[in-house]
């Protein structure tokens, strides 16, 4: 495949493709699309149920999430080992024609990002996040994928109940989403804005709080954003606790539109995008029925999907996944799959990356290898293609409308009256939740001639990733780091160094473009470990030469 650095690897990723794209479903064959320019497919409204492009051609969205740009990397996942390039590439050549691109309103206004490998993405590093965004998204447009803009959490440290918190008021909340309407308002690509990635626990629909009422913010903020550029798609989830006092999924409660639909002054721009997930993220009461997997397509009818039954506004299925480890979540996506097939709803698959503790991603955790066991799953909805030779030089990035300010500080931020106990369902913990202190190791010197400190980037149930910043006090040719990590049972990857795990030993060893280092100069190199468990703060032993 072109684009992949060995021409070994790409021949079996596309050969997998291949394997993968040939399904059976339903008595229909799917094939590979041959060679196509790289096209999106450029400003969307809606028609009733459907999503249309300008022309008033029925336009599906196929979309997968690419994470880690909400995350305190303040980028997406995995370019310690890829190229962004390659990434998007793979993206595009399994069949999807979108990425939904999460971030967090931290992120925005952060200086820098981390965990990017320069030798992978040389052109990444010393971006700002919104640089780095500007260049994802310019490099997903140049392989024909649209994107959708989603705004996982205000902080980089945890999902939120409502759309603002202590920290990050309403009005920052509309501020950046304005500006980020702004900065992309001449880029086709940019197709939609999802406002606030799943309202839970006190966040309620058409309730008539103005603290709590998930409708009443989603309308102020789509206005907002429309008054800017009015050609998006507004993107607005559900709420995990309907009218009725039921409870479903974080975000999947749609339930209230059929009475209060969300009503913004430019028409033909509300997508409504629920999350669903199987029994091995939370054994919801339907997982149990006695006509199991054949009761699911009544109760995504009831919670969502008479929306576009009824043609009120087009459904976008923003979030599925699974690892595809049990009979049940086997049934449950066959199901969905057909279900989504058969009403031709939109989708955001979770995840491309492979680290979402709960589900797994489209890769495994070489961030290359294809889960061709789910691309297979997912095979009747998909549109694999083959995509043509790359140019040597990327195209421009696209350039901002104007300079984004500062985001201005808000007089006040609504308090909620109350805020109940969140409900007995737990959210399903797609995105890899980072532990409860973000403070580094202490910088520990060593007689060896460097300082090394160590942090926590993220963690989940089946590892963790982990910085490292070391500075040499002298002129050094070779460093190494050691330190304890109990449940550590394999290295990832790692990107400006070489690890090996030795026990529950980690050792890593600077390499490539972090090897040597000059007299005061300072590294931030890091690593995807393996482990049932992530140490919070462990003592470091270095060495140089």
């Amino acid at each position: 495949m072109i684009g992949v650095r060995t021409g070994s690897r790409g021949s079996r990723w596309l050969g997998l493709l291949l394997s993968v794209a040939f399904v059976v479903s339903a008595g229909v064959m799917t094939s590979v699309v041959p060679a196509r320019a790289a096209t999106t497919a450029g400003w969307l409204h809606t028609d009733g149920a459907r999503i249309v492009t300008e022309s008033g051609q029925t336009h599906t969205i196929r979309a997968v999430s690419w994470f880690g740009m909400e995350t305190s990397n303040c980028a997406p996942h995995g370019l310690w080992t890829i190229p962004l390039d390659e990434g998007m590439r793979r993206i595009a050549e399994m069949g999807f024609n979108t990425v939904r691109l999460p971030f967090s309103n931290e992120c925005l206004a952060a200086s820098s990002t981390n965990s990017i490998d320069a030798n992978a993405n040389p052109t990444l590093v010393g971006l700002t996040p919104l640089q780095l965004m500007d260049t994802v998204i310019a490099r997903a447009k140049a392989v024909g994928l649209s994107v959708i803009l989603d705004r996982h959490r205000p902080g980089s440290d945890a999902q939120s109940e409502l759309w603002y918190t202590s920290g990050y008021s309403e009005q920052r909340w509309i501020d950046d989403w304005k500006m980020l309407a702004q900065r992309y308002k001449n880029e086709p690509a940019v197709v939609a804005v999802d406002l606030h990635n799943e309202p839970h626990g006190a966040a309620c629909w058409g309730c008539g709080d103005a603290a709590t009422d998930w409708r009443a913010a989603a309308t102020r903020a789509g206005n907002a954003v429309l008054s800017v550029n009015p050609k998006l798609l507004i993107v607005v989830e559900g709420v995990e606790r309907q009218p009725d006092g039921s409870s479903t999924w974080w975000g999947g409660g749609l339930a209230g539109v059929a009475t209060k639909p969300v009503t913004l002054n430019v028409a033909n721009r509300v997508v409504y995008s629920p999350h669903d997930y199987p029994a091995s993220v939370y054994n919801q009461a339907w997982f149990g029925a006695g006509d199991y997997p054949a009761n699911l397509p009544a109760v995504w009818e009831k919670n969502w999907g008479f929306i576009a039954t009824r043609a009120i506004a087009p459904v976008l299925l923003g979030e599925f996944g699974t690892k595809l480890e049990t009979a049940s979540d086997k049934a449950w996506l066959k199901t969905l799959v057909d279900y989504l097939g058969k009403t031709g709803i939109s989708f955001a698959y979770w995840s491309f990356n492979p680290n979402s503790g709960d589900t797994g991603g489209l890769v495994q955790d070489d961030w290359r290898t294809p889960q061709t066991a789910k691309l297979a799953a997912l095979a009747p909805l998909l549109k694999p293609t083959t995509l043509p030779p790359v140019t040597p030089a990327p195209t421009a990035t696209p350039k901002p409308s104007s300079t984004p300010t500062p985001t201005p500080k808000p007089t006040a931020t609504p308090k909620p009256t109350a805020t109940p106990k969140p409900t007995a369902t737990p959210k399903p913990t797609a995105t890899p939740t980072p532990t409860a202190s973000a403070t580094p190791s202490p910088s520990v010197p060593s007689t060896g001639g460097i300082a090394a400190a160590w942090s926590l980037q993220s963690a989940w149930g089946e590892g963790y990733v982990a910085d490292l910043t070391v500075t040499a006090a002298r002129k050094v040719d070779r460093w190494t780091v050691s330190w304890s990590s109990p449940g550590a049972t394999a290295i990832v990857s790692a990107w400006g160094m070489d690890c090996t795990l030795a026990g529950s030993t980690i050792t890593c060893t600077g390499a490539g473009w972090a090897a040597a280092l000059a007299p005061g100069q300072t590294v931030k190199v890091g690593l995807q470990v393996a482990a049932t468990r992530a140490p919070a703060a462990p003592s470091l032993s270095s060495t140089s030469s």
